[in-house]
């Protein structure tokens, strides 16, 4: 936790809150507040903010449409694990020995959910001004890359079968679990002859995005 907290520059003063942040709902699936779902919650709000803020600042020129382009980009699912297996988030996620035996401490949604509920925990611990410097430091140098609005993955999942004569992408809902305050989907796309991915994420949309870029980024 030491680590950590120098990683992201921040010392909690309620350590209790970072260890929850990192505690998966596979130790208390029946316990709400015994895992990091609700903080995962409060934490994708507060990303939601300071991106929506960070992009407001830095492209002032830009349209709303653009802007929500970009910030899709900056907080969907493998942007948050990519961020959180820079902070080494995986070894310290605490969880049970089937969830580990599975590989779910490098699973693309138990990463994303620790991530957003680290900063829920950075929020409740310090304020607003503790997460801005922490979102500031690792988002940033990606918001400042995005010279051009990137699409929306499903639309461009969408652009591209249709530009090779196919028909449109089919998405597959093939569960939903989980509780009302953590719902877990998991979403499957295909392109006739190009195979298929899958998305898991706690919305559908948000599912599917995620298969769209997983198939994406196989097809290229």
């Amino acid at each position: 936790m030491d680590a950590l907290e120098q990683r992201i520059g921040y010392r909690f003063r309620d350590p209790a809150l970072l260890q929850l942040a990192l505690t998966h709902r596979s130790l208390a699936r029946e316990q709400a507040g015994m895992h990091n779902q609700r903080l995962e919650f409060l934490g994708d709000a507060v990303l939601g903010l300071c991106i929506a803020e960070l992009l407001y600042r830095l492209y002032p020129d830009a349209a709303e449409g653009d802007l929500s382009k970009r910030l899709v980009a900056l907080v969907n699912g493998e942007q948050l694990a990519v961020i959180a297996r820079g902070l080494e988030l995986g070894p310290l996620l605490v969880m049970s020995s089937s969830e580990e035996e599975q590989g779910g401490r490098d699973t693309t949604s138990n990463l994303e959910d620790a991530c957003e509920a680290m900063l829920g925990a950075l929020y409740l611990d310090g304020g607003i001004e503790a997460v801005r410097p922490v979102i500031e430091r690792f988002w940033k140098p990606l918001a400042v890359t995005l010279t051009a609005a990137p699409k929306d993955p499903k639309t461009a999942l969408q652009e591209w079968a249709q530009a090779r004569g196919l028909p449109l992408p089919e998405y597959a809902t093939l569960s939903a679990e989980g509780p009302a305050h953590a719902p877990d989907f998991v979403v499957e796309v295909s392109v006739q002859g190009q195979g298929t991915a899958k998305g898991r994420a706690g919305t559908k949309r948000a599912a599917e995005r995620q298969a769209a870029e997983h198939l994406l980024s196989r097809l290229a």
